[in-house]
């Protein structure tokens, strides 16, 4: 997916995102921004938090039936609190975490398992009314190669491992990914 999202405009998500979740650890009612600028952008979006290099909560919205203004903030609260994985996110911990915001492209359905690409695919693996995500930046991360990524998506949604070979609903999507952990000019991280 090619950068659609100015350098500037990653500034304003990633700030929106940190100011949501510091204003609800503070007992604070959240004010979502306008729909004005990219925060109109209808786009599934996915919040990440990491700390010391580890995850730290990952909770998104896959549909673009909404608008960033509308669910960034959620998505963000959502992750940084109700991750079921994770304890919460303390106020005194959310200054030591980096946020990571992956906004979704279109999601589309594949036949063929050879046409994900590591790397620039994320993908979902749906069967039986079970569903599992990975986001494009996950293989890379671990160093898997396609089949690895492919059964691990399985893994995630709680299938067998090779459910995508026995008829599992496979997806792709592309993501822009960006962070506040060194990759955006040094006012960002402000």
């Amino acid at each position: 997916m090619s950068q659609m999202i100015s350098a500037e405009d990653r500034c304003l998500l990633l700030r929106e995102a940190r100011h949501a979740v510091s204003e609800t650890l503070a007992g604070r009612r959240v004010t979502p921004p306008p729909a004005e600028g990219v925060f109109a952008l209808p786009a599934g979006v996915f919040v990440s938090f990491h700390k010391d290099g580890r995850l730290r909560g990952c909770i998104g919205h896959l549909d673009n039936d909404q608008a960033l203004a509308t669910v960034l903030g959620r998505m963000a609260v959502a992750a940084a609190t109700e991750d079921p994985r994770f304890e919460p996110i303390t106020a005194h911990e959310l200054a030591a975490c980096d946020i990571e915001i992956s906004v979704l492209g279109r999601i589309e359905a594949i036949t063929d398992p050879s046409a994900v690409q590591v790397g620039r695919h994320g993908l979902i693996a749906e069967q039986h009314g079970r569903r599992g995500l990975l986001l494009p930046q996950v293989a890379v991360e671990y160093g898997w190669d396609r089949e690895t990524f492919l059964t691990q998506t399985c893994v995630k949604a709680g299938l067998s491992q090779d459910a995508w070979k026995q008829g599992a609903t496979l997806y792709t999507f592309e993501a822009e990914v960006f962070g506040d952990h060194g990759d955006l000019p040094r006012p960002c991280r402000a």
